[in-house]
């Protein structure tokens, strides 16, 4: 089997040591790839994944037998539809499911029409939009730009002020350009995040293990909303609360991607706020989370290569799991999410693949055998375990061993979960 990966990030990497070890596979390429998978990987950084028809072309000329695509610019930009509109499987949604994430604003009235549970919230485009409708709200205030802003498109405001700062950023520093021209003023749910991703054909749906990721820069919750900072899983919930999920959000979610007559061929993250009152839906993701990749693969015992090559055809085969545990621990640059530094040189690399932990690279640049920083979230440290304490234990022993100038990781991934 041959297989095609859109990406450079860290979930591209992890999916390519989870393909690795299927005896089916014989080639993984990937577009355009990295430095940091360069080993593992026959990378082709030449090609950019807009290039539709080069894509297309690579496809057809290596026999590829199915593409994985990573990241949601992709989707968004409709590749699944022109690859099987040339007979290539891919693993995705098609452009219209593929505003569940693309578009906060769609997202929203998707859980509206399929009556899922998720916080008020009005559309805004300007600082007079919000301050008209703020009465409706209290404090803290969520504000979403609408479109795709590489997991940076959230603030969560304490104050008026806060919001109003926000809102600047949004509609007239222009931060984000288009994705930010329309938002969401939402209502801030208060609970515990659970992350809770379905591989679906748009019908069936298989359930993940559930993770929680850890999106604030510091400890304790604090700081700025970045793209994740580190993860565990499994998550353990009562019988009871799964089936409320199951009733309340997995089964509404699928039953009106089938009213809507989308195609679906991927992964539905669903990001969850648990709340006193029940889960809320917080928003929809169409592919794998990042840094949730990095935990849930580990624990997939079922050949992913050949789970997925189906998943691209529409059909889902049976998953079997290991009794395990994953960590993940993601370390960053000074100035990230806002501006992180690169070019610093990484100290204590490489770390040797073990059957319990390993590391996965994102923005790392490779030049003469040395690595050196290369974007925000760096690197991540994965590690697995016969329970959550010592996967913790591994994943936190490699993060340890790399190192740079200023590099900052959490230091309570999983503490909740320790201590609940």
């Amino acid at each position: 089997m041959k297989i095609l990966v859109i990406g450079s990030g860290r979930r591209e990497h992890a999916l390519v040591k989870s393909f690795k070890l299927s005896p089916l596979v014989s080639e993984i390429h990937v577009i355009p790839g990295s430095d940091g998978m360069a080993q593992e990987a026959l990378c082709h950084p030449e090609i950019s994944w807009k290039n539709f028809e080069s894509i297309k072309h690579f496809c057809l000329q290596f026999n590829i037998d199915f593409v994985m695509i990573g990241p949601e610019d992709p989707l968004v930009a409709g590749l699944t539809d022109y690859l099987r509109q040339h007979g290539i499987h891919a693993v995705g949604p098609d452009i219209e499911a593929a505003q569940l994430e693309g578009s906060k604003i769609t997202s929203k009235q998707f859980m509206i029409d399929a009556k899922i549970s998720t916080a008020f919230s009005k559309v805004v485009q300007s600082i007079q939009d919000i301050k008209t409708h703020l009465p409706l709200f209290t404090p803290p205030y969520v504000l979403k730009a609408d479109g795709l802003c590489a997991g940076k498109g959230v603030f969560i405001c304490d104050t008026e002020a806060e919001l109003i700062n926000a809102a600047e950023l949004l509609f007239e520093k222009k931060i984000f350009q288009k994705a930010g021209e329309k938002a969401l003023l939402e209502q801030f749910t208060k609970g515990f995040e659970i992350s809770l991703i379905l591989l679906t054909n748009g019908s069936d749906y298989h359930i993940l293990p559930l993770a929680q990721d850890h999106k604030r820069l510091m400890d304790n919750q604090k700081g700025p909303n970045t793209g994740g900072m580190g993860t565990v899983a499994p998550v353990e919930l009562e019988p009871s609360v799964m089936k409320i999920l199951i009733e309340q959000v997995v089964e509404p979610s699928i039953s009106q991607i089938r009213k809507q007559q989308m195609t679906y061929r991927g992964l539905l993250f669903i990001g969850l706020m648990m709340t006193e009152e029940g889960p809320s839906v917080l928003e929809y993701n169409t592919r794998f989370g990042d840094p949730e990749t990095q935990v849930l693969l580990p624990l997939i015992e079922s050949d992913t290569a050949d789970l997925f090559y189906h998943l691209a055809k529409g059909e889902l085969k049976k998953i079997h799991y290991k009794k395990a545990s994953a960590a993940c621990v993601v370390k960053s640059a000074l100035g990230y999410p806002d501006t992180p530094r690169t070019g610093d040189k990484i100290t204590g690399l490489p770390i040797e693949d073990s059957a319990t932990g390993w590391v996965i690279f994102s923005a790392v640049k490779k030049e003469d055998q040395q690595y050196f920083t290369n974007g925000g979230r760096v690197l991540s440290a994965v590690g697995v375990g016969a329970n959550l304490s010592e996967a913790l234990k591994e994943a936190y022993r490699i993060a340890n061993q790399v190192s740079w100038s200023d590099c900052h990781q959490r230091s309570d991934i999983g503490a909740a979960q320790l201590k609940n």
